[in-house]
């Protein structure tokens, strides 16, 4: 592939407060904007990014004032084109704002970043349409087709304090599940680890595992049935909506939970009936009916405890009501 000329020279990039403590690697990616992560992690490990004239590794944190060195960088024709075509901005409905964090209602059909066939996402456009905000920067993830609350730190300390809830499982996430057929009220609890591997294409896909089997990871979800939708629904087909509360945040750990116990989420592609999925999507379900719904946690700053909430969207609602 042909290669564009390489940048007239080093470049010098100081690290401000807000960026303090967070990872090299981050840092860079969020600075060189269209380099690709493989090129960044390639001129760390070559030792041609120094950080005060010293070698840096890719988990090391920047501190206030440290001057990253960076090599000049040669970008491919696609990455240049995908830089010089930045994501479109795009505010996202607000759940709740301050100065520390937002909390949005991502829709369903959007990363929440961009990379993996993906050119953009979430973060990227919500960049682009605040370009006065000085950081922005996911805190956790949802699957593409799973809508619900999202939430986005504006500050490094408010990013730190919300990921360490969420590694500490001291939020208590709330999603809203339809699954076929009729959830047994009894089952409550699902504890089985779960192990990630690759299809034969490369995609990503999860399984329920042994205990003892030691790229299983521990999983936990807890189950509450909202409600049991009668047979004549759809399709005569009876299914149940479900509270799930995870207290693990595992690679689709609800998707696989629930499948595995007999009752997968309705128009899942990728755990689900395939069959019942067909026909729901001829009566107008186009998406995965999964939503991050309730979302308890500690302010960032005050440690005030909030609940958020963000409802059913209306083309899931209406199979509800």
């Amino acid at each position: 592939m042909a290669v564009s000329s390489p940048v007239p020279s080093v470049q010098h990039l100081t690290v401000d407060e807000e960026s303090a403590g967070q990872r090299l690697d981050n840092f860079l990616m969020r600075m060189l904007k269209g380099v690709p992560k493989t090129h960044i992690y390639r001129i760390i490990r070559s030792g041609e990014v120094r950080r005060n004239k010293g070698r840096v590794n890719a988990d090391d944190r920047v501190q206030p004032g440290d001057v990253l060195r960076i090599p000049p960088i040669r970008l491919s024709e696609r990455a240049e084109q995908k830089a010089a075509a930045p994501a479109p901005a795009r505010e996202f409905p607000v759940v709740f704002e301050d100065e520390f964090f937002l909390a949005i209602d991502k829709p369903a059909g959007v990363a929440v970043h961009g990379g993996s066939g993906v050119s953009f996402g979430v973060i990227e456009q919500l960049r682009r349409a605040r370009p006065e905000a000085r950081l922005l920067e996911l805190v956790h993830r949802l699957d593409r087709e799973t809508s619900g609350l999202l939430l986005v730190a504006k500050k490094r300390s408010a990013l730190k304090a919300l990921q360490d809830q969420f590694r500490e499982r001291e939020t208590g996430k709330t999603y809203l599940a339809l699954v076929k057929g009729r959830w047994p009220d009894k089952l409550k609890v699902l504890d089985q680890p779960l192990h990630k591997f690759l299809l034969p294409d490369g995609e990503r896909r999860v399984r329920v595992t042994t205990r003892d089997d030691p790229d299983g990871q521990k999983a936990i979800s807890l189950v509450k049935v909202a409600r049991h939708l009668p047979p004549d629904h759809a399709l005569g087909q009876e299914m149940s909506l479900l509270e799930v509360t995870i207290k693990t945040g595992r690679t689709h750990q609800i998707r696989v939970h629930l499948a595995s116990a007999g009752h997968p989420i309705v128009g899942d592609d990728k755990y689900g009936d395939f069959d019942l999925n067909r026909e729901l999507a001829r009566q107008g379900l186009k998406r995965m009916f999964l939503h991050a719904w309730r979302l308890r946690l500690q302010h960032p700053a005050s440690a005030q405890t909030m609940e958020l909430m963000a409802e059913l969207p209306p083309e899931l609602k209406k199979w509800v009501e």
